[in-house]
Formats: C-alpha cells, sequence, structure tokens
C-alpha cells in the first residue's frame, strides 16, 4: 500500500516538473536573428570645423590728411581701382588763396635777399642782416610748400589696387584727419586671408597629427583646408595655413590663424563669413556607423553581443567622420567585438539573439590617403 501511494506521488511530481518545463519554455524569449558587425580597422579623414572671417590680403583705411568739403567722389563701391587712382578731391579754393599768399612772401624774402647780397660785399652792411634775410626767405619757402602739400592731399588716391568699399560720405560733407570713420576702404583681394582662433586641445591636436620636426615645418607641411561659404558651398580653391599665433590669448586661452586663399575671380569679399575645414588623416582605427549607437543620459553607448549571445550596452567616446556617416571609436570598443546593426535602441540589455555576422569591410568603407 505504501508503495503504490509513492508510486503516485512520484507520478504527480514528475508531471507537474513537466508542466513547469514546458511553461518556462512557453515564456522564456525566443532569440531572433540580428546582423552584427565584427570590429577591425581601417583609415579615415576627420574634418574639423573654426568659424573664420575673411579679409583681403591688404585693406587700408582711407582718410583725409586735410581739412575740408568733399568736392568730387571719382569712384563708387565694390569698384576695382588701381594704384595711384583719385578717388576723391577736396575743396581747396581757400588753400589755393593761401598758397597765393605764401608765394607772394617767398618772392618778397627773395627780393631783399638780392638787394641785400651785394652790400654786404662792399661791406656797406654787416653779414648777419643778410642771413636773417636768408632765414626769412628759408621760411617763407618751407610755408609755401607746405601750402603746396595741403593742396596735394587735396585729391586722395589709392595707395593699393584693390576694391572700394562702403562710401558713407556724400559731396559737401565736411571731413578731416580726425574724422573717425573713414572716406572708404581700398580692400587687395587677390588673396585672401581667412583669420580664425583655435583651443589649446585643438592646436596640440593638429600639431600632433601634422608632419615634420619643427612647429615651423609642421605648419608648412599642413594639408590644404577647405573653406565653406555662407551659404554652404565649398570654396573651389583650397587654402593653406600660413600663421599660428606665438602664443595663446591670456583671457581666451585661444590661438589665431591665418589661412590664405586665391581670388582670382573676386568671389570673396573682405567682410565675408565661413567655415574652415582642417582634414586629418587617420590610419588604424575602429569606425562604427553612427547608427550603431545610442545616447542615454548624456553618454554615447554602443550595443555589443558578449560570449553568450546577448545584447551588451557599452559606454565608447567618439569623433564624428564627416558625411554623419560613421564615428571614429577613441575608447570603449576592441578589435573582433560584435556591434549590432539592427535593433539598436528597440532591444534592451541581456536580451538573447541570433548574431548574423556581416563582414566589416562590407559596412565600413576604408579611406585611402591620396
Amino acid at each position: 500500500m505504501k508503495i503504490k501511494y509513492f508510486a503516485v506521488i512520484l507520478i504527480a511530481s514528475m508531471s507537474l516538473l513537466s508542466c513547469n518545463n514546458k511553461e518556462a519554455a512557453k515564456q522564456a524569449p525566443t532569440a531572433m536573428p540580428y546582423k552584427v558587425m565584427e570590429l577591425n580597422k581601417s583609415n579615415t579623414t576627420l574634418l574639423a570645423e573654426y568659424p573664420t572671417s575673411l579679409e583681403g590680403v591688404v585693406d587700408v583705411d582711407i582718410r583725409a590728411k586735410v581739412d575740408g568739403y568733399i568736392e568730387k567722389i571719382f569712384v563708387d563701391e565694390g569698384q576695382h581701382v588701381k594704384k595711384g587712382q583719385i578717388l576723391f578731391k577736396l575743396e581747396t579754393q581757400t588753400a589755393t588763396q593761401d598758397a597765393a599768399a605764401a608765394k607772394a612772401r617767398v618772392d618778397v624774402a627773395q627780393v631783399e635777399v638780392n638787394r641785400l647780397a651785394p652790400l654786404v660785399e662792399r661791406n656797406i652792411i654787416s653779414k648777419v642782416q643778410l642771413e636773417t634775410a636768408k632765414a626769412n626767405l628759408a621760411t617763407a619757402k618751407s610755408n609755401y610748400q607746405s601750402v603746396l602739400a595741403e593742396i596735394s592731399y587735396a585729391a586722395i588716391k589709392s595707395p593699393v589696387d584693390g576694391v572700394i568699399g562702403t562710401i558713407p560720405f556724400r559731396l559737401g560733407s565736411y571731413v578731416s584727419n580726425s574724422t573717425s570713420e573713414p572716406l572708404t576702404r581700398v580692400s587687395d583681394i587677390s588673396k585672401m586671408y581667412a583669420y580664425f582662433s583655435v583651443n589649446e586641445k585643438q592646436q596640440l591636436d593638429i600639431m600632433m597629427h601634422a608632419e615634420g620636426k619643427t612647429f615651423q615645418d609642421k605648419i608648412e607641411k599642413m594639408p590644404e583646408v577647405n573653406l565653406i561659404l555662407s551659404n554652404g558651398m565649398e570654396y573651389e580653391h583650397k587654402g593653406k595655413i600660413e600663421t599660428f599665433s606665438g602664443q595663446a590669448n591670456s583671457l581666451t586661452g585661444s590661438f589665431n590663424v591665418r589661412a590664405s586663399f586665391s581670388n582670382a575671380e573676386g568671389i570673396l569679399r573682405s567682410g565675408n563669413s565661413g567655415t574652415i575645414q582642417i582634414p586629418t588623416f587617420l590610419e588604424n582605427v575602429i569606425l562604427i556607423p553612427q547608427k550603431s549607437t545610442i545616447e542615454l543620459q548624456d553618454k554615447l553607448l554602443a550595443l555589443i553581443v558578449d560570449k553568450e549571445s546577448k545584447v551588451k550596452m557599452v559606454p565608447i567616446e567618439v569623433r564624428a567622420v564627416p558625411g554623419g556617416k560613421y564615428f571614429v571609436v577613441d575608447s570603449g570598443l576592441n578589435v573582433n567585438d560584435k556591434v549590432l546593426l539592427e535593433g539598436v535602441g528597440l532591444l534592451p540589455e541581456g536580451t538573447p539573439i541570433k548574431p548574423v555576422v556581416v563582414k566589416y569591410d562590407e559596412v565600413i568603407q576604408p579611406v585611402i590617403k591620396e
């Protein structure tokens, strides 16, 4: 009787265990197939971007050297001018009258010298009187030359070849050498300078990746830079970085940088703005698609598959590759890690999957250095 009772209990227990196993099997998630990529290394080019302002190779403020009213304006805004070309003419009526009076004083002084010279030779008067007359003549000539110079300064000429900027004054305006606003600005735009700033870290990154031994050698061997215009278009000519400031700005901690661009077509003008792109070629770095990452609490995460084929979130540090397609991974991932290409943002951590491995080269297109 006891044996029969024990058998009934054993059968019931086995039946219950079987049911529990079936129920557990029903509740266990089914591992679904998802594409993953096994990481490797490749090459790419990064583009560091900096806001820039453009100026002509020479920008000269045109100012009046003498006081006067603007009598004539010979140029218009945006006009190309040559060195020595007259731009403005100031009224010279008063100066002309002063010149006539000064010339008369020169004549009078000259007559006095001519009168006294023979008297000195005959010892009729002392040499002191003649020397005084000669000094008066020299003073009169100097005053006369000053008036003539003032008249010549009334014709205001361009000191360089270039393009006329804004002309804020009109005919009849009174100007002087103390007028705060210049008459205009002439810009030599055959070559343009692009000025921008980099912080200390950026300056070190640029220099540490540049070829060459000395600082100047590195500047000379730096790759050409791009200029993105304010309309989003890339300027057709490449530029060259020419100078870095000798020390960081004590207030901002930044270095001033100057790049130059050819402007034979005259498309660029002083005052234009844009963006400088400095390329940095990287070899043997890990790249991942940007779509394989998610942001969570100010951290960027990549989803990888662990040894048990379960999803795992890994914090990573990256730099964006131009084009918005890839990231360069600086830390957090290693070669041979398997990164999810599908289900990112949908699969919670710990989810088991069936990895479908896609070749690295089928996803990541390497960049060949020219």
